[in-house]
């Protein structure tokens, strides 16, 4: 039976919940929360799986060592003592990505420089050669992360952050992240259980997120490689079991989802979006203006979307959010919506009252994720019939 290590999954502020939800349902073991963080234990398999299926992680590493040091001698002969030969050749390549939290260590790129130069000597000392840095298309991705005193060293599994999910070739203004949207709609409840409509879907990660989750096929199945994929131990043959695998628990979806916005070339790169993910049988999108549309069911529906904010395109916050609520109200009754915004003043101007309000971030942007329940009736009456 393979053995299990530790594992670090990194995430968004605000998601570590779910992530750890995530690995949980997927099978890891000793799953423990931290900040941006979920460190979790599994065998070789299982990290190919975290990188396959988890929806909310980043990046997924592997750490193989970790020393306290207090100056940068004691960082680069941490780095030294490694058998860097266990995981490359001198004639591959490597890049280091370097995070720093300490009084010490407060560049992360001189921690890449240093960190580098310990590798190379290593290598030129026992060999009379030395590998070369790729930052772009690395043979081996290493992650070095330092907190005050502690400094882990960690083979990074996945490479380019596993946001990219493969299917998102267009994108509009103001795109939302990938693991934000499907972290979004993962806080929302969202199972795939009713309709769905993004009214403002843009270039239409959203609706795909949506789609991929109520099908539950994995999020990273179009993406092209993983970092895991050039290392020593890699095994395909493992790898295609591990996919299959996941491939027989996609599931049937019997509801609709729906994406509107009102500019044209929006919904074309949409569509295009979707088609790349292979997507079309379960999307549908529109241009419609929100403002102008109503419930097209009777039956519950459930929305998700990413508002402008008025920070990279320009509205007139006050009508524009007052709209909203208005929309809301009056055409969509039967509806559990929820919406990102970073703009907290702008929420007075919705008019309703938020059922749910979460702390998130989009990029840099503190946000709050805002749930508004819109009852058929009154709610008094709502509560009533129960």
């Amino acid at each position: 039976m393979a053995s299990n290590f530790k594992m670090v999954a990194k995430t968004l502020f605000g998601l570590e919940d779910i992530l750890a939800q995530e690995l949980r349902q997927l099978g890891a073991s000793d799953v423990e929360k931290g900040v941006r963080s979920v460190s979790f234990s599994g065998d070789t398999g299982f990290m190919y799986k975290a990188n396959l299926c988890c929806r909310t992680a980043i990046k997924v590493l592997k750490p193989i060592a970790t020393y306290q040091i207090k100056n940068e001698e004691d960082l680069y002969n941490a780095v030294k003592k490694i058998d860097w030969s266990k995981y490359m050749r001198v004639s591959d390549t490597f890049a280091i990505n370097a995070t720093v939290n300490s009084q010490e260590f407060t560049h992360s790129q001189y921690v890449a420089l240093k960190a580098k130069d310990a590798l190379v000597d290593q290598f030129r000392e026992n060999t009379g050669s030395r590998p070369s840095v790729d930052l772009k298309f690395p043979g081996l991705s290493i992650d070095i992360h330092i907190k005050f005193n502690t400094c882990t060293i960690s083979l990074d599994s996945s490479g380019v952050s596993l946001h990219q999910r493969g299917y998102r070739t267009s994108t509009n203004i103001a795109p939302i992240n990938e693991v934000l949207a499907a972290g979004l709609l993962l806080l929302s409840g969202w199972k795939g259980h009713s309709d769905f409509l993004d009214p403002m879907c843009g270039s239409g990660t959203m609706l795909i997120e949506a789609a991929m989750i109520a099908c539950n096929i994995p999020p990273n199945l179009n993406r092209k490689q993983f970092a895991f994929e050039n290392w020593h131990d890699w095994d395909p043959d493992l790898f295609d079991i591990i996919e299959e695998s996941a491939l027989k628990k996609i599931r049937e979806f019997h509801f609709t989802i729906v994406g509107y916005d009102k500019a044209p070339s929006a919904v074309e790169k949409a569509k295009e979006n979707i088609k790349n993910a292979e997507l079309g049988e379960f999307i549908t999108v529109r241009q419609e203006d929100f403002f102008k549309t109503e419930k097209e069911k009777e039956r519950h529906l459930q929305m998700v979307f990413n508002p402008p904010y008025g920070e990279r395109l320009a509205v007139d916050i006050e009508s524009f959010y007052k709209e909203i609520g208005d929309t809301l109200k009056q055409n969509y009754k039967g509806t559990e919506a929820w919406f990102i915004t970073s703009n907290l003043e702008a929420l007075k101007h919705v008019g309703l009252r938020t059922s749910r309000k979460i702390k998130v971030y989009n990029g840099a942007l503190e946000s709050r994720l805002v749930k508004y329940d819109i009852y058929e009736g009154s709610k008094k009456a709502k509560f009533q019939d129960n």
